[in-house]
This record gives structure tokens, sequence and C-alpha cells, in this order.
């Protein structure tokens, strides 16, 4: 291909990826709207599945999508792949019910879940060299770029988008299609859908007569089926774990118990079932580079640490700033336009500085900007919950190019979709626990202090000021004490959530020191090196073997296309 065919279809493949990134922050913004029209905070856990069933098919489809772009290309899969996330959107509109909605977004995120591991395989394909790491750092930008646009999009359409008063204007007040137009959160996923076609359409015809390499193998179903067997049941188990865990630990009958110990012996057999096939669902031989588990691990860790940033930052602002959709605009665009810039600028650091170093500022200042969030209090100004989350996002936008191009250059060229999608998979699993986590605390915490308040007729009283007590529960001074008390005991519960997250990201510091010390990595485009035991090879600075093989590589690899 030619060097503006090559950037037009990077162009392309990065709007696919700008799609998902979208839909899981316009999601986060909605959330509040879609609970106030088809459930309430009280069922949380179970309205919590419209982001964590989201998560879970997507992290599922990633490593067969990634597994089918090696095996028959990326071209028609992430044709594909767009078609569904259209239909999954348009049914998540026009949704009548919760589990209508839940249904939809485990079919938007089959669609969701391949766009990006296949845009990445593609995008590997497409570059070589030096412009590789730049390649992925577009497509790392785009992705977060989404969900930097997702607030904006998605308060826009809260606050304008209100088709009740036009209907009626037509003498429309009731019926089936008030149902499926009205309130505006739907509108948040019908968006999607018009800007799919454009880019359904601009993709079918940039990618003419273009397609990766292919090849036969067959696909590993009985080792998804264990992986999201493991998956579902540890989500589900957390979800469920609340104050009691502790002492039912070893109780058989304790709901969370049977699922953790069935997710872990689902792990052990997909583990033992990977190893022994040739092409497995999740080809855990990659873990025997040390470079690779290492930005597998970097991944996941910081997966966790984002989930919490994101829902964290949004139920901060509307449990206790009591902000409305300018001020979701206002924090999570801070923290998706951060992690965007984040992503780009990581793509060009690389070639200047190691990636050990571009990881460990990301991940210094993801910590610092968590335990700055750790301060937060109902006193905190919007605009300093934004300048933390911006902070953060800058932080972990710089650690995804790095811990991308590490993985898929220790993988090699016949392994850059399984490589792509296990280290987003990582990312997402990681952001799936966070979720899981958050919800089992939050709900936790809303089900002991809504049975406080409610215990007796009068026990509400105790919550507000003295000269308040002899007022009824419906006055607006006592409703106005409670939110105030509510918003107190919510920024407490968020102390410790951020203080948790920012020990996790500290975690991810050692692995991330391990993703290598050279300041311009060159492609290797044969797959891992063999060892003399017949394992894979480390990617370290010190291998002069390595560095020798590189510098062959690199004579005799097709020109770098820059960007």
């Amino acid at each position: 291909m030619t060097r503006r065919d090559t950037i037009v279809l990077l162009a392309v493949l990065s709007a696919g990826v700008f799609l998902a990134g979208l839909e899981l922050m316009i999601t986060a913004v909605a959330l509040p709207s879609i609970l106030a029209g088809l459930a309430s905070w009280t069922e949380l856990r179970r309205a919590s599945w419209i982001i964590n069933g989201y998560l879970l098919v997507y992290v599922v489809t990633m490593p067969l999508a990634g597994r089918l772009a090696d095996l028959w290309g990326a071209r028609r899969l992430f044709l594909g792949a767009l078609v569904v996330f259209i239909l999954g959107s348009l049914f998540a509109g026009a949704a009548q019910s919760l589990d209508q909605l839940l249904a939809a977004r485990l079919v938007q995120a089959l669609g969701g879940g391949a766009l990006v591991p296949v845009a990445t395989a593609a995008a590997s394909h497409l570059f070589e060299g030096h412009a590789r790491p730049r390649a992925l750092g577009v497509i790392g930008a785009l992705t977060f770029l989404g969900m930097a646009a997702g607030p904006f999009l998605g308060a826009a359409i809260l606050d304008t988008l209100h088709v009740e008063p036009v209907l009626a204007a037509q003498g429309i007040v009731a019926g089936p299609l008030v149902d499926l137009l009205a309130p505006a959160w739907r509108w948040v996923f019908y968006l999607n859908v018009p800007i799919g076609i454009v880019g359904l359409v601009f993709a079918w015809a940039a990618s003419a007569g273009w397609e990766t390499p292919r090849r036969s193998a067959r696909i590993d179903l009985p080792g998804a089926l264990l992986f999201t067997l493991a998956l579902a049941a540890g989500l589900v188990g957390l979800t469920l774990i609340d104050d009691a865990f502790p002492g039912h630990l070893l109780d058989p009958a304790y709901p969370p118990v049977p699922l953790l110990v069935a997710s872990v012996i689902a792990v052990a057999l997909a583990v033992r079932h990977g190893l022994r096939r040739r092409d497995p669902f999740l080809d855990l031989r990659l873990f025997g580079d040390r470079v690779f588990g290492s930005a597998a691990l970097v991944s996941l860790l910081t997966g966790y640490a984002f989930a919490t940033a994101i829902i964290g930052g949004a139920v901060f602002v509307d449990r206790v700033l009591y902000g409305g959709p300018d001020s979701q605009r206002l924090v999570l665009g801070a923290l998706g336009g951060a992690t965007a810039v984040g992503a780009l600028v990581a793509g060009f650091l690389v070639r200047q500085l190691s990636l050990r170093l571009v990881t460990l500022g990301g991940l210094l200042a993801s910590a610092v900007a968590l335990g700055w969030m750790a301060t937060w209090s109902p006193e905190t100004p919007i605009e300093a919950a934004a300048g933390a989350l911006a902070v953060f996002g800058l932080g972990f936008g710089l650690t995804v190019t790095p811990r991308s191009t590490a993985a898929l250059e220790t993988a090699g060229r016949v392994a850059f979709g399984m490589a792509s999608a296990t280290v987003t998979v990582a990312r997402m699993v990681g952001m799936a626990i966070g979720l899981a986590v958050l919800t089992a605390y939050g709900s936790t915490t809303i089900e002991r202090l809504s049975a406080e308040v409610y215990a007796t007729p009068e026990a509400f009283r105790q919550f507000i000021p003295a000269d308040l007590r002899g007022r009824p529960l419906r006055d607006p001074l006592v409703v106005e004490a409670l939110e105030q008390w509510a918003a107190s005991e919510a920024a407490r519960v968020m102390v410790g959530i951020f203080l948790v997250a920012g020990a996790v990201t500290l975690v991810a510091v050692p692995p991330g020191l391990a993703l290598g010390t050279r300041r311009r990595m060159l492609a290797r485009e044969h797959g891992p090196r063999p060892t003399a035991a017949g394992g894979v090879g480390d990617n370290g600075p010190t291998d002069d073997a390595a560095d020798a093989e590189d510098a062959a590589d690199a004579e005799d690899a097709e020109p770098s296309l820059a960007l």
C-alpha cells in the first residue's frame, strides 16, 4: 500500500476504536438517568451489569477476535464488528426494561470487543519499525479520545435532546413512538447508529484490496467457555460480597464463596487446557516471556485503577457534589481528554526514552492523582476534581503505548492479533474487577445507610442537626440535611476506594520496570526467540544476541512509514 493509503486506513481503524471508547464513557454519564428511569440506586448490584455485563462480553470477545484476525484477516472482521455494534446500539436505545437493556448491551459488547484488538492488529501489520509505536499511539489515543468525547456528547444529549415536548405538540403523549424516543438517555445509544454507519461505509471503501495475512487453525471454543465461566463467576461473586463476607469465608452456603471457588477452578482448568493446545483461546505461552508478562500485568493493574477513576469520579460528582450532566462532562471529559493526550504523546516519547521510563512516569503520575482524589470532600470544587482526574488520565495514557509496543514486538507478526487482544483483555479484566469491587462496596454501604436511616419512623432524626429534629421527614430542610449527611458518608467511602487504587497502581511499578531499557526499540517480525530449553526468551537490554537479531531484522525490513 502507498503511504497515503496506509494513513487513510489508519484513520478508519481509529474511527472504530473511537466508537468503542465513546461507548464506555457516554454510558457512565447516562447511568444516573438510566437508573432513574429503569431502576434505582437501591438496585445498584443489578444495574451495575449495564457496564459490567458489557465488560464481561467485551473481554471474552477480544481474544476470539484477536485470534480470528490472525486466522481470517482483519478487514472482514472489522466490518462485521461494526455491524454488530450498530445493531446492539439500536437495541439498547429501544430497550423498555432493565433486562432488555442488559441483553442489548451484550450484543453491543460483541461488536465493541472486536474493534480494538482487530484495529490494533491491523495497524501493526500496516506499519514497521519506529512507525509502529506511533501508529499504536494513534490507535490508543483515539480510543481514549472517544472516552473524552463521551462525557461532552452525553451531557449535551441529556441536557438538550428532549423529544417529549415535540411529540406532545403533535398530540402524541403516549404510545410506541414515545416509548422508543423518550427519555433523553435513549439517544446516548442511538447516537452510535449514524456514526457507525458512516464508519462502516468508509471502512469498506478505504480497505478495498487490502487484507492482513491469514493462516488456518481451529478456534478454541472450550477454552473460551472456560475463560467465560471463570470471569463471570468471579465477577458475580465479587459483586455479591458484603460486610458479612469475612465471617462467612468458609461457608459454602454463602453465595459469594461457591462462585469464587468455581472461578478459581475454572481458571485452573483453562490454564491446563490452554497449555495443551496448539492454538488456545488465550496463548499462555506468551507469558513465558518476561516482557510480555510484565506488559499484561501492568495493563491489568492500571485497568483496575482506571475503572476506579471513571466510576468513582462519576459517583463523586453525582452523589457527593450533586452535580448534573455539565459537571459530569467537565470531570469525565478531563479524564478522557488527558488520557488521549497521554497515549498520543507516549507514542513519540518511546522513540527518545525507554519503555521503562515512560511507563514509570505514567504510573507515578496516576498514583499521585489517586492520592489527591482521596482528599476529596463535599467542599471540593468541581475544578479541583477535574484537575485530579486529568493528572490521572495523563499518567494512565502514558502507560498505554509502551505496554502495547512491548507486547506486540515480543509476540511477533504471526501473533499480533492475539498479543494485542491479550494485553487489552488484561486491562478490561482489571476494569471489570475494579467495577465489581466498587459495586460490592457501594451497594453494601447504600444498603447499610438506608437501613440505619429508615430503621424506625424516627431513626432519621439522629442524622440531622438538633434544631431540625422536630420537623417531619419530608420537610425540605430535613431532606437537605440528610443529603448533606449522605454526601459526607459517600465522600468518606470514596477515600478508601481511591487509596486502594493508588496502592494497586504502585504495585504495577516493578513489572513496568521490566518493559525494556533501550531508547529506540526495533520491531522483530519473526516472533519470540526460542531459548535453549524451547521456551520464549526475554527481550531484555543486556541480551547481545537479541540486539544483533534486532539489527538484522531492521536491515531486512521494508522502509518504515513515518506518521
